[in-house]
C-alpha cells in the first residue's frame, strides 16, 4: 500500500502554528501555514502528512470537544480542506490523529451529563458512576484515561459512541480527503472496535491506512489483516538513541533481528512498523544523543531499517527540545523551514529510501557487527542493499561476506570494491547496492 513506500512527516498543529495552549475561542486562520511549506515537504521527498490532533479541543487537541468542527484557534474546516486540497496536489497523502479512547470535558454529550446527571441521554456514552466524585468535584465518578481526568474515557461498547466516532470518520473522509488514521492510545481500544473500524475505513476508502500508538508488547496483537496495517516502533525508538549514547549498536541490531530477522527470527516479517527517532511526546533526538556527529548517522540508520520512516517537524534541521521541560517544548512554532546540512543530508536519505524498493520492501539481517559498526542487509528478490554505519571517530574495517565484488555507493555514486571487506571512514553512513 503507499503507505509503505513512503516517508511520513509529523505535524503537531496546535505548536506548529504558534496557537495558545488554552482554546481562546478567537478564530485565528494559523492552519493556513501549512499551505507555506509545502516547497520544503517536497524538497525534502515527504510524501504524507500526519496531523496531531486539530479538532475543536479544551487544551492539547487529544481532549476534543467536538470532532467535525477544525479548532478556531487552527481556523475553519473551509482552511483546513485548503490545506488539504493543497498536499493532495503536490502528491502527499493526509493522515489525522484519531482520538477515540477518550474526549475532553468539553465534549458536548459530557457537558450534558453534567447538566442532567442520570437524564443525559448520553449518560452510557461514558463510564460514569453518579454515587461517586472526581477530582474536578463534579459530584459523579466517570473515567479518566490513565489517570488523566481531563480526557474523559468513551464508552466503545456503546453502539450510539461508535456510530458517532464512525460518522466523524466519514466527514473526515468526505470533507478532507484524508487517507489514513493514526489511533491514539491504540492499545486501550477495544479490539472489537479496532476490528469494525477496519472494515468500516476499507469500504469508505479502500485503500485507506490505519496505524496505532503501541509502546509496550506484542505489536502482532493488533497489527494483523483484520485489525491495523501499522504500529509505532517504539522497541526500536530506543534501540536507536540508545546504541548511540552507549555505543552499543548490539542493542539496536538484537531489537531489529528479533523483529525482522530472516531465518525464522523475525516475529513482525512481512509488517511495515513506524519508525522515528522523536515525535511529539519525547525529547528531541538533537537533545537526546551525546555525540551530535551521531545525528547524521540515526537517520541513516531510520532509512535504512525495515519499516516506514517518520520525521517530526523541525528535527530535519537538527531543532532541540527537552521533555523535561514540558510538552510545549517539544511542540513549538517555526516561522519558516531551515535548510542546512542536516536537512540537504536527510533529504538524500529519503531520496534514496524512495528509489529503492528494496529499502521498502526487502528482508533484514545483520551482517556485521560491533559495539560501534553495523551492516545491515537488505534483500528483495535478486537485488541486495548493504547499509553499513561507523559510529566511532576512527576508520573501521569490517570482514565479512559481502556477497560480491563491486557495489555503487548510493549516496557518492562511486563504485566500491568491497571483496570481503568493507572499510567505514570515520562517523559515516554507506548505502551500498549489489551491482
Amino acid at each position: 500500500m503507499w503507505a509503505e513506500e513512503s516517508v511520513f512527516y509529523q505535524i503537531y498543529p496546535l505548536g506548529f502554528c504558534g496557537a495558545p495552549y488554552e482554546n481562546d475561542g478567537i478564530l485565528t486562520h494559523r492552519i493556513l501555514k501549512v499551505k507555506d511549506w509545502i516547497d520544503h515537504f517536497s524538497y525534502l521527498g515527504i510524501n504524507a502528512i500526519y496531523f496531531s490532533p486539530l479538532f475543536e479541543s479544551d487544551t492539547h487537541g487529544y481532549n476534543a470537544r467536538d470532532l467535525k468542527k477544525v479548532d478556531v484557534r487552527l481556523g475553519t474546516n473551509e482552511d483546513f480542506k485548503e490545506v488539504c486540497d493543497a498536499l493532495h496536489k503536490a502528491g502527499i497523502k493526509v493522515m489525522l490523529d484519531g482520538v477515540f479512547n477518550h474526549v475532553g470535558r468539553g465534549f458536548f454529550a459530557f457537558q450534558d451529563v453534567l447538566a442532567n446527571r442520570e437524564n443525559s441521554r448520553y449518560r452510557d456514552w461514558f463510564h460514569i458512576n453518579f454515587g461517586g466524585n472526581s477530582c474536578y468535584n463534579d459530584g459523579l465518578y466517570y473515567e479518566g484515561w490513565e489517570g488523566n481526568y481531563d480526557l474523559v474515557k468513551l464508552n466503545l461498547w456503546n453502539g450510539e459512541v461508535v456510530d458517532y466516532l464512525f460518522d466523524a470518520i466519514k466527514f473526515w473522509v468526505d470533507e478532507f480527503g484524508i487517507d489514513g488514521l493514526r489511533l491514539d492510545v491504540a492499545y486501550c481500544l477495544d479490539r472489537g472496535f479496532i476490528n469494525r473500524l477496519r472494515r468500516y475505513t476499507e469500504e469508505l476508502k479502500p485503500e485507506f491506512y490505519l496505524i496505532g500508538e503501541m509502546i509496550h508488547g506484542n505489536y502482532n496483537d493488533l497489527v494483523k489483516d483484520d485489525m491495523l496495517h501499522s504500529a509505532t516502533n517504539y522497541e526500536c525508538y530506543k534501540g536507536l538513541y540508545s546504541s548511540f549514547n552507549c555505543m552499543n549498536m548490539f542493542e539496536l541490531m538484537h531489537s531489529l533481528m528479533r523483529q525482522f530477522g530472516e531465518d525464522g527470527q523475525g516475529i513482525y516479517r512481512g509488517k511495515h512498523l513506524l519508525s522515528f527517532v522523536d515525535n511529539h511526546d519525547v525529547t528531541r533526538i538533537a537533545s537526546i544523543l551525546t555525540n551530535e556527529k551521531h545525528l547524521p548517522l540515526i537517520y541513516g540508520a531510520l532509512m535504512g531499517m525495515p519499516g516506514i520512516p517518520c520525521i517530526y517537524y523541525g528535527s530535519e534541521w537538527g531543532a532541540k527540545g527537552e521533555k523535561s521541560q514540558g510538552d510545549p517544548a517539544l511542540r513549538p512554532n517555526y516561522d519558516t523551514p531551515v535548510r542546512n546540512n542536516l536537512t540537504d543530508w536527510v533529504k538524500t536519505l529519503i531520496g534514496i529510501r524512495q528509489s529503492e524498493p528494496i529499502l521498502c520492501y526487502g528482508s533484514f539481517r545483520s551482517a556485521f557487527l560491533t559495539n560501534k559498526q553495523c551492516v545491515m542487509r537488505r534483500t528483495l528478490d535478486d537485488g541486495q542493499i548493504l547499509v553499513a554505519i561507523n559510529a566511532d571517530a576512527a576508520e573501521f574495517t569490517a570482514f565479512f561476506n559481502t556477497e560480491g565484488n563491486e557495489m555503487k555507493d548510493l549516496i557518492t555514486g562511486d563504485t566500491v570494491k568491497t571483496e570481503g571487506s568493507l572499510t567505514m571512514p570515520p562517523y559515516s553512513v554507506q548505502i551500498l547496492k549489489r551491482v
